[in-house]
């Protein structure tokens, strides 16, 4: 088979760039990848063929399904909304818990494949069905650069929102050119320790840390999930840590603290509701929203007022129920302004 035969159907990665006749350097996350002729990066999407790289997994599609919203997890974005999400393969982390390894760790046996044009289209489809546009999400989108970029472009410009889930592990550069067609993203914040980080996932903590800065900069809608790793992630010192600089950025980021379950190669028991109650009151002390994730419980994932303690927003699970807002995302009760309006 010839070079040409075999990558018509491939899309050439954008940042990276030619290190010899052999080997070629991808700059779209801090891996770095050195790729030689016929391997991937770290990724395994990633293609070094014939001296140039290529998105191998453009276009092609693992999952696409109608979700609420609030399973992203966005509880500050259109709330009570519907959203198309889609993912493919890959990823540039390796975490030892995943729990959507099956499309993350390998490429699956059955995959689907669309244009952004397909995309786009499935997603205006649903707008009679409260979708507001489309959520790149269950493997990591990042590694899906070249699609989501030029998907979520198209999405922008008839009117759609897009949304990244994402582990935030990106360069500047290529984020920069990619968020002024996203309006909201959940960024994992796996840990505020590098040791556990780098040995379960890869990557640095500062490195989504930045993620996290630049896009709240860029005046995008930023919600962070940190999962609670027991023995792993989760001493409540750096926990600590990890909600002040936060708070930093914004006192107001949603933050979401959800409950492990052993998946993929950890089988360590989950998180005791002991151990997320103390993370949950350490979390408050400088964050004006937290949740529970994974627990179910009404209390928890409910949003109440900062300012005046108002219960605004319901939720039983993803059953929501606007409570105390105005059309403008105010408080009724203190007129604090709750969800910020796009």
């Amino acid at each position: 088979m010839s070079g040409n035969e075999r990558i018509e159907n491939l899309k050439e990665a954008f940042f990276y760039k030619k290190l010899d006749d052999e080997k070629v350097q991808c700059e779209l996350c801090p891996n770095y990848c050195v790729i030689s002729s016929e391997k991937t990066g770290v990724c395994k999407v990633r293609k070094n063929i014939d001296g140039k790289l290529y998105s191998i997994n453009y276009g092609e599609v693992s999952s696409i399904a109608l979700d609420p919203i609030e399973k992203k997890p966005l509880f500050h974005f259109y709330p009570g909304s519907s959203i198309i999400s889609v993912g493919t393969w890959g990823c540039n982390f390796r975490c030892s818990f995943c729990q959507n390894w099956e499309i993350s760790q390998q490429r699956p046996l059955y995959l689907k494949r669309l244009t952004p044009s397909d995309l786009v289209l499935i997603a205006q489809e649903y707008i009679h069905e409260g979708n507001i546009g489309i959520a790149y999400t269950y493997s990591e989108p990042l590694v899906w650069y070249e699609f989501v970029y030029e998907s979520s472009k198209l999405a922008k410009e008839r009117g759609l929102k897009n949304v990244l889930v994402t582990n935030g592990y990106i360069n500047e550069e290529p984020l920069s050119k990619l968020l002024p067609y996203i309006d909201a993203m959940n960024i994992d914040l796996k840990a505020f320790n590098n040791d556990f980080y780098q040995k379960v996932c890869g990557g640095r903590y500062e490195d989504i840390l930045r993620t996290i800065e630049l896009s709240v900069n860029s005046k995008v809608h930023v919600e962070v999930t940190t999962l609670i790793v027991p023995n792993g992630n989760d001493n409540l010192n750096e926990l600590d840590e990890e909600f002040k600089v936060l708070s930093s950025i914004s006192p107001d980021i949603p933050l979401h603290l959800s409950r492990y379950h052993p998946a993929y190669k950890y089988n360590k028991p989950q998180t005791s509701i002991d151990t997320l109650l103390k993370a949950f009151d350490l979390a408050k002390k400088y964050l004006n929203y937290v949740y529970l994730g994974n627990v179910w419980n009404e209390q928890y994932e409910s949003t109440y007022c900062p300012k005046c303690g108002s219960l605004v927003i319901i939720r039983r699970g993803y059953d929501v129920k606007i409570a105390n807002l105005d059309e403008e995302g105010r408080c009724k009760v203190c007129n604090n302004q709750i969800l910020r309006k796009s």
